[in-house]
């Protein structure tokens, strides 16, 4: 029983968790990360309309970051790291970057 425990520990630790931003009034930055803090580089990035066609498919780079131009249409970001291991981000989710921000969040 121990040993599950443990076992269920460590598989939700690499949970992935994605944040997006609006640099500017048209473009996003977003970064992915495990739930542990992990940088994510090379995990895939799709940015996706409402009515489930593709518009962008990606990958972080080196510093775990994904910047595109912000879609007309409604969309959704979703941060994708293996089967069943996805983060998405609405559009609606996605701030202008705030007073104090992150190094990953400046342009």
């Amino acid at each position: 029983m121990t040993l599950m425990m443990l076992a269920a520990g460590y598989a939700s630790a690499h949970e992935p968790v994605a944040m997006c931003v609006l640099l500017d009034a048209s473009t996003i930055r977003c970064r992915g990360t495990s739930n542990d803090g992990d940088e994510l580089r090379g995990a895939r990035m799709e940015v996706n309309a409402h009515d489930g066609s593709a518009l962008l498919d990606g990958r972080l780079d080196a510093q775990s970051t994904f910047t595109f131009a912000k879609p007309r249409q409604p969309f959704y970001v979703l941060l994708d790291t293996g089967p069943g291991l996805q983060a998405i981000v609405e559009q609606e989710e996605i701030k202008p970057v705030p007073t104090r921000k992150a190094r990953w969040m400046q342009r």
